[in-house]
């Protein structure tokens, strides 16, 4: 991925996301002397991670939940963590752990299979949903306090938005890294500095807790994490780590398995705090932004009423670089991977998607934010369980035996809860809406363990076992 990952295995730096991340020695590929990485090498991919994970969905989701959540603040905030910063943590390592990508993980699926659950994950953090929210994030941030949600305006931005990320994602290399590099420290400061007023200069005291969040708030906060995307994005940045970890001179499995969750472990503390902080801020701002629709409305408050407009424009500066640098990587992914699936060029690629996701930003925030979620719904239930079966994976004697069944059931369970979440309840069978966390969007759980149990034992009773190696 050319914005993410441009190392060549001589120089003394590698750059991933555009960051800047010095070697412990300069090595070639055939030196094996540095096999070990030390701490400041570790506290360097960690924050790389953290990078990696750090967009637009993670400032925007938390504020709103946290409103939501009221003085069921803390029980909401852990179900968010769970899959805001647990998934795509063990989504780090079981691609640390298969060593590659997602056509490692989709292997025991078959290929056709495979593709197709990647094409739905590249769709949904790329053209679809992620890319898309990148701009209207930056717009509602920084334009609509000055102009309103209009239109006009809205089209207009979108539009030099997505024109500068075709200029940097056609040839990313030099202006991403030039300006790159920049961005995510001053954002960190930023955020360093939001989280503690938030903390300590609060708009108000905690709020009322919505009726969404009053009967089970760990599970609304669960699925609510859904929406940051960090676990699909996983699926794809997990490589860019565990590469740049053996281009760092390691060469272990059982070490790139343990940097990688050494790595992702600081990457899951920085956005925990992040989370965290914005929770408390959304929760608190209740008296300024009760009316707000989304968290990029609570988050433009909270800092005109405690900083002024100065902050609110220093805020929306940072935040339109973070997103423009996430819509580049975003679009430059997408690129190169269909790019190689389809006889179509990189550069064809990456116009027609980016033409789209101007098309579909201009739905608005909230509109695209609605139309995402019973996506997210149907999707993230594959996800969690493509990695949980990945990392159980010794479990198995023919994987193939157990991922077949249970993906396919979580398949159709999935696809029944993303049409409920989006209002088609008449398409889905009356005893899928009896299931236990049906109403919860959660109706796939018991359905996908029982097959996982079935699956397991037939699968050891007619299998073999696998040679010890």
């Amino acid at each position: 991925m050319r914005a993410f990952f441009q190392a060549a295995r001589c120089e003394s730096y590698l750059e991933v996301r555009a960051w800047r991340i010095p070697r412990a020695g300069t090595f070639c590929s055939g030196d094996s002397s540095m096999t070990r990485l030390k701490g400041l090498d570790l506290l360097a991919l960690g924050f790389m991670t953290f990078a990696l994970f750090l967009g637009a969905g993670n400032i925007i989701f938390p504020p709103s939940a946290g409103m939501a959540a009221g003085q069921s603040l803390w029980f909401a905030a852990l179900g968010f963590l769970l899959t805001g910063v647990g998934l795509p943590l063990l989504t780090v390592v079981a691609l640390a752990r298969v060593g590659g990508g997602m056509d490692r993980l989709t292997a025991p699926l078959g290929r056709g299979a495979g593709t197709l659950l990647a094409v739905a994950v590249y769709l949904a953090i790329g053209p679809l949903f992620a890319t898309p929210r990148t701009a209207v994030v930056s717009f509602e941030m920084g334009i609509a306090p000055f102009t309103g949600n209009a239109a006009v305006p809205l089209f207009v931005y979108t539009a030099l938005f997505f024109s500068a990320t075709l200029l940097l994602a056609v040839n990313p290399g030099q202006l991403v890294n030039r300006v790159g590099k920049f961005i995510t420290p001053v954002l960190l400061a930023a955020l360093l500095v939001l989280g503690g007023a938030a903390v300590f200069a609060p708009a108000g005291d905690i709020g009322v807790t919505a009726e969404s969040y009053r009967s089970g708030p760990l599970l609304k906060g669960f699925l609510e994490g859904y929406l940051t995307m960090d676990t699909l994005g996983a699926l794809v940045f997990g490589i860019v780590i565990a590469t740049a970890i053996r281009d760092r001179g390691v060469s272990s499995p059982a070490l790139v398995t343990r940097y990688s969750m050494v790595a992702g472990a600081i990457a899951a503390l920085g956005l925990s705090l992040v989370y965290l902080a914005l929770f408390y801020l959304g929760a608190t701002s209740q008296g300024i932004a009760g009316e707000a629709q989304n968290g990029v409305q609570i988050l433009t408050t909270y800092v005109q009423h405690t900083f002024g407009t100065t902050g609110s424009l220093l805020l929306a500066i940072v935040i339109t670089l973070a997103c423009l640098t996430t819509a580049v990587g975003l679009t430059t992914a997408c690129g190169e991977f269909f790019s190689g699936l389809m006889p179509v060029g990189y550069r064809t690629v990456v116009v027609v998607f980016t033409l789209f996701s101007l098309l579909v930003a201009n739905q608005g925030l909230t509109q695209l934010i609605s139309v995402s979620v019973p996506v997210l719904v149907g999707l993230y239930p594959l996800a969690i369980m493509l990695v949980a079966l990945n990392l159980l994976d010794r479990c198995w004697v023919s994987p193939s035996r157990v991922f077949v069944p249970v993906m396919a059931v979580t398949l159709v369970f999935g696809v029944a809860d993303g049409l409920s979440a989006a209002g088609f309840n008449d398409l889905v069978p009356v005893l899928f809406t009896k299931l236990p966390l049906a109403a919860q969007s959660m109706g796939w759980l018991v359905p996908v363990l029982v097959t996982l149990v079935i699956a397991f034992a037939m699968d050891r009773l007619v299998g073999e076992r696998r040679l010890a190696t």
